[in-house]
């Protein structure tokens, strides 16, 4: 990677003394890394403007001065903004992009711009851009000229569509946030008391997200891509050393015992004696808000446990680590006779690639992850994504039940969804909405072979995860079809006997006793039996109240 050939600029700080640089002739205003204050540039002179907060220790791996290479160019981190919303708080990371050597023979001072949120107005022999960081995905975003006036914001509504700049974007999200804290060099300076405004998220079926910053008039209209981490050939990033958490660690709020996250986009956790489910998003030192809840299934897959799986069929399998189980079912409406079903789903982690879901239900295994952007209509019902029309399976409201372990969204006491399920030959795709916020995410089916194989797990654990209809009914041979003839025989056997008044034991043998469905059976038994049903939940996993600003 080559050496960043523009002139740096530098002056003491008004306040302490400190020296203050500037890598960018159009940078207006930066943060003093000393004692915090905001100065901006008045030709070669800096003025204090005001104070910024002190950063929420979030441990990103992103740190200043970091540099990369997007679309053939190399870029260095130069710049912080930290908002905050209700649920926590992301990073966007002002990327400056090398300048040609000409451009940096110059150096006229900053024009100034719009106050607000930070985003950049400017650029410069090379260009500026911003590296936004939320929940572990990453999108790099450059400024649009929105030669149209731009929607007012309390007309916009999640999930309808926005025509804008030539494109059919869809609302995915409304989210009121302020200015936490901002550090390093900035295209123009931050406003830390212009409280509280909207940012609006849209999709689009070309994969892409835009966002309107309604703190500026007109609003900031941006268009970004989602990139991975690896993909952006990074050095200088922050050492896995650096990245303690000591600091976060706090006593449960119900029991007194230790909670010590072990990623810092944590935002719940659930305590591992008394199983209260802890609100850690304001930090340490904060009043933790916590219910109780009560037991649940143990995961098949141990919290914890390492293994590797690829996010596409015949890819490089990935390594990932479990970091959160939950448990949820999905919520029958008023005089529905179909019967409640239940899944589970186990957050995955990787430190490049974020977060993933591995959804285990009755129909068999699949790993999915959130999309940038969002499918459009193919009529009907249906939607098309990426040339793939995948037809509506399922439309319900969902629940979570229980939950175990850390996830990066404020898990509250019974989160509620409103779910659509959609579907191809291989594929699976699926919308979950909560409150001002829609999410979309795409996977695969999975055997429960490869799932057992890419943990590593003992053969009689694996062989448990084989225990749903989907992973014995796919057409497997001959085993397959020995052990479905077995169970039939093993059912009717038991049913026949008249010792035995358990209408549930097909749940039984095919769950366990202890699983929900066995004893969600024997509570709803009446004498006439439960068929086996099925209304929804079949692979969930888009994060539900997960946050999707970016």
């Amino acid at each position: 990677m080559t050496e960043s050939p523009q002139r740096r600029w530098s002056a003491a700080c008004p306040n302490c003394g400190a020296p203050v640089e500037f890598a960018s002739s159009a940078s207006a205003s930066a943060i003093c890394s000393f004692c915090r204050s905001t100065l901006l540039r008045e030709g070669e002179a800096l003025r204090r403007i005001g104070q910024s907060a002190e950063l929420f220790a979030d441990h990103s791996p992103l740190q200043l001065q970091a540099r990369g290479r997007h679309a053939g160019a190399d870029f260095t981190l130069v710049g912080r903004l930290q908002l905050r919303y209700e649920g926590g708080v992301w990073n966007e990371w002002h990327a400056l992009f090398d300048a040609a050597p000409e451009a940096s023979q110059a150096m006229p001072p900053p024009q100034g711009g719009v106050a607000g949120s930070g985003r950049p107005s400017a650029s410069y022999g090379g260009k500026s851009g911003w590296l936004s960081e939320d929940n572990g995905a990453y999108v790099f975003a450059f400024d649009a000229p929105l030669n149209e006036a731009a929607p007012a914001s309390h007309t916009l509504v999640v999930g309808a569509q926005a025509p804008l700049a030539g494109q059919a974007w869809r609302v995915a999200s409304l989210t009121l946030v302020t200015l936490g804290a901002a550090e390093g060099e900035l295209p123009r300076p931050p406003r830390q008391d212009a409280g509280e405004f909207l940012l609006a998220d849209l999709r689009n079926a070309q994969d892409e997200v835009a966002t309107l910053d309604y703190s500026t008039e007109p609003p900031q209209w941006s268009v970004g891509r989602a990139v991975r981490l690896a993909d952006l050939a990074m050095s200088g990033l922050r050492d896995d050393s650096e990245c303690t958490l000591a600091s976060r660690a706090m006593a449960c709020p119900s029991c007194g015992a230790a909670l010590e996250p072990k990623l810092g986009t944590t935002k719940s956790i659930v305590c591992g004696q008394c199983h209260a489910v802890v609100d850690i998003s304001g930090g340490a030192g904060a009043d933790l808000e916590h219910y109780a809840q009560a037991n649940g299934l143990e995961p098949q897959i141990p919290l914890g446990t390492n293994g590797a799986l690829a996010l596409q069929a015949g890819g490089k399998p990935l390594p990932w680590q479990v970091v959160g189980y939950q448990e949820r079912c999905d919520l029958p409406a008023p005089g529905d006779d179909d019967e409640q079903t239940f899944w589970r789903e186990y957050l995955l982690y990787n430190r490049m690639e974020g977060f993933a879901f591995l959804v285990d239900t009755e129909e068999g295994w699949s790993l999915v992850r959130p999309l940038t952007g969002a499918p459009k209509p193919a009529g009907g019902s249906d939607v098309e994504w990426q040339g793939r029309r995948f037809k509506q399976r399922w439309q319900y409201a969902a629940k979570t039940t229980y939950v175990l372990g850390e996830f990066y969204w404020r898990v509250q006491r019974e989160d509620r969804v409103q779910v659509g399920d959609y579907q191809t030959s291989a594929e699976l795709l699926s919308s979950e909405r909560s409150g001002q916020e829609i999410t979309w995410s795409l996977g695969r089916k999975l055997d429960a072979a490869e799932v057992a194989k890419g943990f590593r797990l003992a053969p009689e654990r694996g062989a448990a995860l084989a225990r749903d209809a989907g992973s014995l009914g796919g057409g497997g041979g001959l085993v397959r079809t020995l052990i479905i003839v077995a169970v039939v025989i093993l059912v009717l056997i038991l049913l026949l006997r008249a010792c035995s008044k358990d209408e549930c034991a097909s749940y039984k043998n095919a769950y366990g006793e202890a699983s929900a469905e066995y004893q969600q059976c024997r509570r709803n038994s009446s004498g006439s039996g439960v068929r086996p049903g099925y209304t929804g939940g079949s692979w969930g996993g888009s994060g539900s109240s997960g946050g999707g600003h970016k």
